[in-house]
């Protein structure tokens, strides 16, 4: 649909990953029009990501839509093998038990492993493993720009340098933006970290939908990592990285500090956090840090994702909360919010869990 057009079916806030796919499965149906308030879409959150795909992460709640994802990102060529490898200390293994039993009826594929025999290098303290195998790279990229060509052939109008500016519900909902006044009869919230400025702006109580700030570095090793080196990842949630490119390592200190909706960038403090930490784990010589970035991880007060209409207010739909597992969990989440919106089945994952009446 032209985007001079201002009558629309459904209007989505947010073009990053949650709200290009989405807008991508509801095109075939529906009159959609994708608003993007930065410049070009992805630029926060999707844009930032550290580009893996684990089952395990985001717990038992969240499994459901990463594994029914699975199959449409494998298909598409979206995913390369990498695997996984939880790491603990002897002091920790309650914590690995814990891990193998919230998993063990899922159908994920977890066992205990001496984590040496996965990781050269592994400084002799780190005794206790979980090897994931179905752990793997996601080409975000790839993925998100699939998901904006598909929602422009379906007819989706997006705009960019489009920030929402005021919402009001007569009999449909009269949006003003920084690139016109368009008309929709529901209005999407996929908008992050913005997700309850979005509802506040709409006249919608918010759901408590709080960022956190992640830090990502790029780091230059000696060696660099081995032939076959999985994601690894602390099973107290103290770090994670993985190779990248073949010869680099994506590091973090996994740290999730509170932080008002912004462009976030990396604090010095959790740079030289997780090089520290990274080198009490192997015993690779970080050559160079080459690459540090932020991102924002936005969460639902439960820590599960939210989809559905509004109990309150009229009109108005959560798609909001993903966390740091928004891209990973895209592709089902994108078909059981296009069931929402539409009134028809949600298949096999239970939608109840996701509600935003649950709060």
């Amino acid at each position: 649909m032209s985007p001079h057009a201002t009558r629309y079916d459904v209007a989505i806030v947010g073009a990053g990953i949650a709200g290009a796919s989405l807008a991508a499965e509801l095109a075939p149906h529906a009159r959609v029009l994708l608003l993007e308030g930065e410049e070009r879409p992805g630029y926060h959150a999707t844009g930032r990501s550290a580009a893996f795909w684990s089952e395990t992460y985001g717990g038992p709640g969240v499994q459901p839509l990463t594994t029914a994802s699975g199959a449409f990102l494998r298909d598409g060529g979206f995913l390369d093998p990498l695997g996984a490898l939880h790491i603990g200390r002897r002091e920790e293994a309650a914590a690995v038990e814990g891990l193998l039993a919230e998993f063990a009826r899922t159908g994920v594929e977890l066992r205990a492993v001496d984590p040496r025999d996965h990781l050269p290098g592994l400084r002799g303290e780190w005794t206790l493993g979980v090897l994931e195998p179905s752990c793997a790279y996601i080409d975000v990229g790839a993925l998100h720009a699939h998901y904006l060509a598909a929602a422009r052939q379906g007819g989706v109008a997006l705009l960019v340098s489009a920030g929402l500016e005021s919402a009001r519900r007569d009999d449909a909902w009269q949006l003003r933006t920084r690139a016109g006044t368009f008309t929709a009869d529901v209005l999407v919230d996929a908008a992050g970290a913005w997700a309850d400025s979005v509802a506040e702006a709409a006249g919608a109580r918010p759901l408590g939908i709080q960022p956190f700030r992640r830090t990502v570095l790029q780091l230059a090793t000696d060696p660099a990592p081995p032939a076959g080196c999985p994601h690894v990842t602390h099973i107290g949630g103290d770090f994670y990285f993985k190779p990248e490119a073949g010869s680099r390592i994506w590091l973090s200190p996994h740290d999730e500090t509170p932080s008002d909706p912004c462009d976030a960038a990396p604090e010095e403090l959790d740079v030289a956090l997780a090089i520290d930490r990274f080198e009490h784990v192997v015993d690779w010589r970080v050559d160079k840090l080459e690459h540090k970035w932020a991102g924002l991880r936005s969460f639902a007060p439960d820590r599960l994702p939210v989809y559905g209409f509004d109990p309150v207010t009229p009109g108005f739909f959560w798609c909001a909360g993903q966390g740091g597992f928004g891209i990973q969990t895209a592709p089902a989440a994108a078909k059981l919010a296009t069931a929402l919106l539409l009134g028809t089945a949600a298949g096999d994952i239970d939608p109840a869990r996701y509600s935003p009446a649950r709060f």
